[in-house]
Parts: structure tokens; sequence; C-alpha cells
């Protein structure tokens, strides 16, 4: 876990917390009283909002950004990604550390979250790590009209859900998480997928990274170019580490599913 000096600044002020601070204080409010899934976005971004450096988010992050995530999955029932992202960042099985699993296990949570992609055209390899060493059964949720052939060859490695017609819906994929109980959803992109979700009005929470950078170029924005209604935020909370910032904001009004 990295060492990287955190402090709170809103809503309160906190001096160099500790992982199960920041747990607690991430924990804090996640979840529905009515027992739908929480969806939580997590991103990094520059200053001048950009998410990528040299095609990928892996340039952006910093120590502070590592530890957070790190933390958050520990939260996590299930880590939501979209397939482009899993290709581009270079994904390998979701696995944690031995101290985040023995640390879910004290706290009532299975040792690994759930991996699930969202991949309509199922453009991955069954042989691919994430599925020969994921150590635990990853979902792929896709559309009905994915080829038949990798539909197959998929479902020998994975659970692959039927989760829309043209693309995957974001209720579908809902409804499929609360059948299995998994009601922390920790979303870690990429744009397009984000994008559906936030048309949908199915996301309840973004963590945003704010690094201390300025980057330029053309690189995306954490949703992509999907039309959609402005969403109110509330700011929950402002970390400080070495000038990065990490936001917490949280759904100003909960959907209603």
């Amino acid at each position: 876990m990295s060492s990287a000096r955190i402090d709170r600044l809103v809503p309160t002020a906190v001096a160099d917390a500790d992982d199960q601070q920041l747990l607690d204080w991430y924990d804090e409010g996640a979840s529905h009283a009515d027992g739908r899934p929480w969806v939580r976005l997590n991103f990094v971004a520059s200053i001048d909002g950009a998410v990528t450096r040299d095609g990928v988010s892996g340039g952006l992050q910093d120590s502070a950004d590592n530890r957070v995530f790190a933390l958050l999955r520990r939260l996590a029932d299930v880590v939501l990604v979209g397939a482009g992202t899993v290709r581009k960042e270079g994904y390998g099985a979701l696995r944690l550390s031995d101290a985040d699993a023995a640390w879910r296990v004290a706290h009532g949570f299975t040792p690994h979250p759930v991996f699930a992609i969202v991949s309509a055209e199922l453009g991955l390899g069954p042989a691919a790590s994430i599925f020969a060493e994921a150590p635990v059964r990853p979902i792929v949720l896709t559309t009905a009209d994915a080829p038949d052939d990798r539909f197959q060859a998929l479902s020998e490695v994975a659970d692959v859900v039927v989760a829309g017609v043209d693309l995957v819906e974001s209720s579908f994929l809902l409804e499929e998480f609360q059948r299995r109980g998994l009601l922390r959803v920790h979303c870690e992109g990429g744009p397009t997928l984000a994008g559906l979700m936030l048309a949908d009005g199915a996301i309840d929470e973004i963590c945003l990274t704010v690094t201390a950078t300025l980057e330029g170029g053309d690189a995306g924005r954490i949703t992509g170019a999907v039309p959609s209604d402005p969403q109110p935020m509330r700011l929950a909370q402002v970390l400080n580490s070495d000038s990065t910032l990490l936001l917490r904001y949280v759904r100003d009004e909960p959907h209603s599913g």
C-alpha cells in the first residue's frame, strides 16, 4: 500500500489519515436504503480535464491516487470496467493484495471482488489473464447481438450475461448485480461506459482525483459523448496530498431506480 500522506480538508480537517479512516469516510452513505446497488465511479484527471496521458490513465496517477484506488476496491462487491479500458490499460486478473483480502474477510466481504466487464462485441480472448488467473469467476455483460462463437468461447471462463439488445443497458446490468447480491459497484471506466451510465441516471457517486498537472493535447473526458441531462452532485469530501486533490461527490437527489 502506498505511504502517501493524505489530509482531509472537507467536511472537517483531519491530518495524515490512516487507511481505516479513509475506508470509513468512503463507506459513509454509500448504500441505498431499499437495497439497490450503489454505483461509484472512480477517475483521475489533470487540472485541465485530461483523463489520459499518452493514451492511458496510468500516466496521471500518483501515489495518493494509487492508495485510494486500492482502498476503494476493498469496499467493492464488484469492479465494473468497459472492455476498451481493459485492453488499453492492460488489466490483468482482479486479485487484491493479501492485506486487502484479509481486511475484506475480517469485515464480512469475500476475499476478492467480482470483476465485471462490459463488452458489446465480446472482443476478449478467453486465454487472457483476466480470466485464466482470476480468483473469482468474472462476469461479462454483453448484448443480444454479440457473436455466438465468442459468446460460447467466453462462457467457458466467465459468466456471460445478455444485458441489452444493441448496447449494454444500465438497468439490466444493475438488476443482474442485485440478483447476485453485488450491491457495491465500483466502476473504473472508461468514458463510454461512464457516459452511458450517466445518461441512464445510474451514477450515485464520483470519486475524482485531480492531479497537479496541465496536460494539453486532445485527451478525452471522464464521460463519453453520450447525450444526457445535467446531473446535480453534492461535494461530500475533499482530500489533499501534496497538491493532488481527491474529491468525492454524491448524487444530490438519489435516483428512484
